[in-house]
């Protein structure tokens, strides 16, 4: 008798014990790559501020340098210097602001000695004697030698300069080993001065697909027959996980081929089988896993789609066991238990020190009605406007690759509904970046 699906919820837990024991386990040695090569990959040693950030108090404004309380005044500064982005103020005249006295600053250029605030230049008067030339508000004037701050505004000390080390201080941790490098990421590196960054190499990832009904994508199909959607879809989410999928032939619905497949994989750092899980007759891919003594860690899920999705490892000679997942055969199916469980299980594999799948809230626009007792996971389109809204998107089973390309999330409906209405907030599951 097949063993009963377990609880979602209960199939989470046993990936994060799973991807705890990757944790505590013994670390991939780094990669070393080009920073402009390290978008997307995970950081396997910290970025750490090699001087202050900013290294001096930086103008975040074009305008003047000054002092505020001079300023709120309203009367009219004599304009001693002007400093460009990259340029010492300590090599201009005094160095330092006088009384009575503006500096004309850059956006990212220091802040000179004796000046707290910064005015924007939109916010400026300008003269060339205050005494009897006309006041205008032309900053490049050939004549201009006076500024003020114009009667409508005030400035606070400090107001649009940013203190140095106010970011970071040198030595100060900034981006930790295990995060997923964006760019923001690689412009702080660049910043610190890292030319090149450590990162864990890229899991490889074996695709392994099942059905004496597939064909080739390049071949015609015969008339029951279908191509092989799966294979280039799980390498395309492969891909985006920052792994690097390997795709195997495809194999027929028999014991022999499917273990041969099955043993060509074990160098792989994660096997994904797609098809042929399913309490059919054809469905093979449970006695060929018992085959090559293989443990299962769960066998069935309740959710919708992807209920007969497996998890387990695979022994191998002189190496740990390698993980795998048996994917149902439809693609949705596959897509949903891929982002639910593979996912999170390639970034642990991959160094990321917090994965999880990628969840969030909206509005669901039209109310849901169903049994209970399965963890749906529904194709959805979610409009991420205020208030962000999500619509169940039509669609004709696990199988439907139109409904599938229309969606760009999964509504999630707990397994204890049986009815959402109309305007309740729900989960969703992401599956774009």
């Amino acid at each position: 008798m097949a063993t009963p699906p377990i609880r979602y919820s209960d199939a989470v837990e046993i990936l994060r014990q799973t991807i705890a024991a990757i944790h505590s386990g013994t670390a991939t040695p780094p990669e070393i790559v080009p920073l402009a090569s390290a978008a997307g990959r995970i950081l396997a040693q910290p970025i750490r501020a090699d001087r202050d950030q900013p290294p001096f108090p930086r103008s975040t404004r074009d305008g003047f340098a000054c002092r505020a309380a001079e300023a709120n005044t309203h009367s009219f500064l004599r304009l001693a210097a002007r400093l460009r982005a990259g340029e010492d103020p300590a090599a201009i005249g005094s160095g330092q602001v006088g009384s009575g006295e503006v500096w004309e600053i850059m956006t990212g250029a220091p802040a000179p000695s004796c000046a707290d605030a910064v005015f924007m230049v939109e916010h400026a008067e300008f003269s060339s004697n205050p005494e009897s030339a006309p006041i205008h508000q032309e900053i490049y004037a050939s004549d201009t030698e006076f500024v003020r701050l114009t009667a409508l505004r005030t400035i606070v000390s400090g107001e649009n300069i940013v203190p140095a080390g106010s970011e970071a201080r040198a030595g100060d941790l900034i981006v930790p080993a295990g995060t997923g490098l964006a760019a923001a990421h690689i412009a702080l590196a660049a910043q610190c001065g890292y030319p090149q960054l450590a990162v864990y190499p890229r899991p490889a990832v074996a695709i392994l697909s099942t059905g004496d009904e597939l064909v080739s994508v390049e071949c015609t199909p015969g008339p029951s027959q279908i191509r092989n959607s799966n294979a280039p879809m799980l390498a395309a989410l492969v891909a985006a996980a920052g792994c690097k999928p390997l795709i195997l032939p495809a194999v027929p619905d028999e014991l022999a081929p499917l273990a041969s497949a099955i043993r060509s994989a074990l160098n792989a750092d994660l096997l994904l089988i797609t098809g042929g899980i399913s309490a059919g007759r054809f469905d093979l891919v449970d006695q060929v896993l018992a085959s090559v003594g293989a443990t299962f860690l769960f066998r069935g899920v309740a959710i919708q789609p992807g209920k007969p999705v497996a998890f387990g490892q695979i022994p191998r000679p002189d190496r740990p066991p390698m993980l795998f997942f048996a994917l149902p055969g439809n693609p949705i199916s596959s897509a949903v238990t891929f982002q639910l469980f593979a996912a999170p299980l390639l970034s642990a594999l991959g160094g990321d020190a917090n994965p999880q799948p990628r969840f969030a809230q909206a509005q669901l626009n039209s109310a849901w009605r169903g049994k209970p007792g399965l963890t749906r996971f529904l194709p959805a389109f979610c409009d991420f406007a205020q208030p962000t809204q999500v619509e169940i998107i039509p669609w004709q089973g696990s199988g439907d690759l139109a409904a599938f390309a229309r969606s760009n999330c999964f509504a999630v409906i707990p397994d204890d509904a049986e009815e959402i209405l109309d305007g309740t907030q729900i989960q969703i599951l992401l599956t774009e970046a």
